[in-house]
């Protein structure tokens, strides 16, 4: 079965909405910001009333799992059915360390900008020639993205080096996804460290007996979003082909997520309810198994895009060091 797009033509977003329970009870962990703790906060029910909510899961957390189903640890390389997507590769020494797909910071990370071997830094500054002064051609950027990691692309990327552009090179988000939860119940709880030798024992340590305190929550509405900005794909002038292809990539990354990838911590485990697609009406989202067939033939299509080889090598050196 061949991929329908067609009713996603001339339509600027494409809006999910996808119901969440916990799998197990009724309590969950959400995300936490340092010096913050759980993000919470009044929002507004369907008849416009106050309601205590609560961020389960913050876009640029949503952004860094969306990402990692396109990876399979067990291996250490794409999954198969993205075999041949572009993205680069650091080592050091003899050792693989990290890639752009599964850096925070994608192409932006130190151990791709901040080595002393400035091959790639070079190549990458080469290949956005031109942008140094006047306004950023932002269509060459993604051109240059696409090249060498189309996740990116989808992602956002701010490459914060003076050296490119004097540090203006930046794209948003095409893809971009949160949960949260509505009607929210604190669930305060905690426990003791037992040290039956020497409860009395020296605490920083490690020794001795140590209360904690720990608070979860429960709702009755839980919800994860997702917003693929097809305006701005289009903006960026890539061609049918490349489209094409990170449409499904993007839609891709949401069902694998949906899938198998809603356990996002200890205690805070998931099943996904039924998908309902808010814009545009009518479309309905591939599934898995019709987009996992489709992948392989879209990257062919899009292959004359792609950096060759598929995977650019940099190798890393601490600045420094010989």
């Amino acid at each position: 079965m061949s991929l329908d797009l067609t009713s996603l033509n001339n339509q600027p977003r494409l809006l999910i909405e996808v119901p969440l329970k916990p799998v197990q009870g009724s309590r969950f962990q959400p995300t936490g910001f340092p010096d913050l703790g759980a993000a919470t906060f009044k929002g507004f029910d369907n008849e416009g009333k106050p309601v205590d909510c609560l961020l389960v899961e913050s876009a640029q957390s949503m952004a860094n799992r969306l990402e990692a189903v396109c990876w399979d640890e067990g291996k250490g390389q794409l999954v198969d059915e993205l075999q041949g997507l572009p993205y680069v590769e650091v080592s050091e020494g003899d050792k693989v360390i990290t890639n752009s797909i599964l850096e925070s910071h994608r192409l932006n990370s130190p151990y791709i900008l901040e080595s002393q071997d400035r091959s790639f830094f070079d190549q990458l500054k080469e290949e956005l020639g031109g942008l140094e002064v006047g306004r950023v051609d932002i269509r060459l950027l993604a051109r240059v993205l696409l090249k060498f990691d189309p996740n990116a692309l989808l992602h956002g990327i701010f490459l914060a080096k003076k050296e490119l552009a004097g540090g203006r090179l930046r794209l948003p988000r095409v893809l971009s996804s949160f949960i949260e939860a509505k009607h929210v119940e604190v669930v305060s709880s905690g426990g003791v460290k037992n040290d039956s030798h020497d409860p009395q024992g020296d605490t920083s340590k490690g020794f001795g007996n140590v209360p904690f305190h720990r608070e979860e929550y429960a709702a009755p509405f839980i919800t994860a979003y997702f917003n693929l900005d097809l305006a701005q794909l289009r903006g960026y002038g890539l061609g049918q082909e490349a489209e094409n292809l990170l449409i499904a990539l993007a839609l891709f990354k949401i069902r694998k997520f949906l899938f198998g990838g809603l356990r996002l911590r200890t205690a805070c485990d998931f099943d996904a309810g039924d998908i309902v697609v808010k814009r545009p009406e009518g479309f309905a989202l591939p599934s898995l198994n019709d987009l996992s067939s489709e992948l392989p033939m879209l990257l062919k299509a899009a292959s004359s895009s792609f950096a060759d080889p598929r995977i650019t090598a940099v190798a890393y050196q601490p600045k420094g060091k010989k």
